[in-house]
């Protein structure tokens, strides 16, 4: 490590949904990783313990929600619960993903608010503060009573197409309403105009493509969502820009879900390259050629140093 950070009171722990991130965080603030074990009862419980001295330490929690959820969650809440316990000064928790951000209203009579559940539950536990990448919608922010740090993948997905020098015409597209201020902060730094696609989705993880708002004959596009599961919207997204006239399609988000028939579908489909960022762990199984993955751990890493400096976080945008 030839970076050292100077300030021992600066702990960074790792949980098991990201580890390999985690590691390069450590590396590029200049910290060894916390040494702490996660291991199960016979029965599934979890128990962790914290293999050093924390007292009055400033700790950095890293832990995405990714799948397995439930687990990964609740391993969360425990090493809040155990620093806690141990006299931690500030628990600072980094989630590079999020989970449970897609239920962040009412949508439908009877439904479960299960951001705000998990934000008041990483409360109760003892956090002081989150750091966490594109949350699925900014208002959860305000779930929180606590100090969040909202950081974007959009700067780094911008910087890889622009390395690409892209010569033809570019144009940035919405796969539907929801996104197109995504849309527009990556176009803006593109120099590219947007489309927006007017889907209709008839019920959870299906979803039906309609019509194309924008001039898109003749265009390479880059499709950009914050997360893609099932990829059965951003595939058929695809393939509706080709139907319409795009002479390529590329795709684009923060957090590889990927789950269920996604490495499938994005297989087979028009998407001439997923380019994703490392806030999900990727298993070997779905790293295919179509898909490049870029590092959040510098933006991440310098998020911690200006919080641990109390610095300021948004000039990181600017």
């Amino acid at each position: 490590m030839s970076n050292q950070y100077l300030d021992p009171n600066l702990k960074v722990f790792s949980l098991n949904s990201n580890r390999e991130l985690a590691a390069e965080i450590a590396n590029f603030i200049g910290v060894e990783l916390g040494k702490c074990s996660v291991q199960r009862f016979s029965d599934g419980e979890i128990t962790i313990n914290i293999e050093e001295s924390i007292r009055g330490c400033d700790v950095y929690v890293i832990q995405s929600t990714s799948s397995p959820v439930n687990e990964h969650l609740m391993e969360l809440l425990i090493m809040i619960d155990a620093l806690k316990r141990a006299s931690a000064k500030t628990i600072n928790i980094v989630m590079p993903y999020y989970g449970y951000a897609r239920q962040d209203r009412k949508a439908r009579a009877r439904e479960p608010i299960t951001a705000k559940l998990t934000a008041d539950l990483l409360e109760t536990a003892g956090a002081t503060r989150v750091i966490t990448l594109d949350l699925h919608a900014p208002q959860i922010q305000g779930f929180f009573d606590m100090p969040i740090d909202h950081l974007m993948g959009v700067p780094i997905l911008s910087e890889y197409f622009k390395k690409k020098a892209m010569n033809e015409d570019v144009v940035i597209v919405s796969p539907d309403h929801g996104g197109v201020t995504r849309a527009r902060k990556l176009a803006e730094r593109l120099k590219a105009p947007i489309a927006i696609i007017d889907k209709r989705r008839p019920k959870p993880n299906v979803a039906e493509v309609m019509n194309i708002v924008g001039h898109i004959d003749g265009k390479v596009a880059i499709l950009i969502d914050d997360i893609i599961d099932t990829a059965g919207t951003i595939t058929l997204a695809a393939n509706a820009l080709i139907e319409h006239g795009a002479s390529e399609v590329y795709a684009c988000c923060t957090h590889p879900v990927l789950s269920g028939p996604a490495i499938d579908r994005i297989k087979n489909s028009t998407i001439k390259e997923l380019v994703v960022t490392n806030s999900i762990t990727l298993p070997e199984e779905k790293k295919i050629d179509k898909i490049v993955q870029l590092s959040v751990a510098p933006l991440i890493g310098e998020a911690i140093i200006r919080v641990h400096e109390e610095q300021s976080v948004s000039t990181l945008f600017d």
